[in-house]
């Protein structure tokens, strides 16, 4: 059997290999497996973000910034990080701006499909435990995605899954290059008797306070409140804590 080319970069599929499958689907899937090209990038992308999830007395709280950055590049500074999947849970991405849609968009067409398939809706932990599965075949490769599920389903759910199929339940994730920051905050502040208008704040200066730091980070936040009634959302715009600043330091003055 010919072997895949020998140049720098290329994979090789071995005769041992052919001999092990059978002809039709099977060797195609061994293909797959086996069949490796990789490519050398001219130069290398660091991408950084700042995503968050919590849960408390009245729901869910999801935040993200909106700065799409590729190296020292501010590629885009109005992302959407998160994205509704249904009515009641969002999912909030960070990692390859590529992956991320691509799996978002994959996740609403199953959870769709088994919609109509069966009558209901698939439950936030099964459609963690599908997400988990369908990643997991990728665990190794350059693919980066890292979603956090956050909705309502028979109460608050909080679920983190990534690109290697690792996936975690929880009552606070922050996800991203400014995360360390984010959790300083919300190490400090969070506690489950908060009001809707102290999440919302609180998640708000969480992230805030991450794009201070991390220069992937930045631009606005957007915001999601979930509840038994389903999501509703919001941007904050940095330039009105820029401002609060302004009018601290013109009282201090005086």
């Amino acid at each position: 059997m010919p072997q895949a080319a020998k140049d720098k970069g290329a994979g090789k599929l071995t005769s041992r290999h052919a001999q092990e499958v059978e002809p039709g689907y099977q060797r195609r899937e061994a293909l797959q497996l086996t069949f490796k090209i990789f490519i050398i990038s001219p130069f290398r992308l660091a991408h950084g973000t700042t995503t968050l999830g919590f849960i408390f007395q009245g729901g869910v709280i999801a935040a993200a910034d909106t700065r799409a950055s590729a190296g020292g590049l501010v590629a885009c500074p109005a992302v959407h990080k998160i994205t509704p999947i249904h009515s009641h849970l969002v999912v909030t991405s960070s990692g390859s701006g590529a992956d991320c849609m691509l799996w978002e968009r994959i996740l609403i067409r199953e959870i769709r499909l088994y919609q109509l398939r069966h009558g209901h809706r698939l439950s936030i932990r099964a459609t963690a435990k599908l997400l988990s599965s369908m990643l997991h075949p990728f665990k190794g490769t350059e693919m980066c995605v890292a979603l956090t599920l956050c909705g309502w389903d028979n109460g608050p759910k909080l679920i983190y899954v990534c690109s290697d199929g690792a996936r975690l339940q929880g009552d606070v994730f922050s996800v991203g290059s400014g995360s360390p920051y984010a959790y300083g905050v919300l190490d400090r502040e969070l506690r489950w008797s908060l009001s809707k208008g102290e999440a919302i704040s609180l998640a708000r200066e969480a992230v805030f306070r991450a794009t201070h730091r991390d220069a992937y980070s930045g631009n606005n936040v957007d915001l999601f409140h979930i509840t038994a009634q389903g999501w509703k959302s919001g941007n904050v715009l940095f330039d009105v804590v820029h401002q609060s600043r302004k009018s601290k330091r013109g009282k201090n003055k005086s």
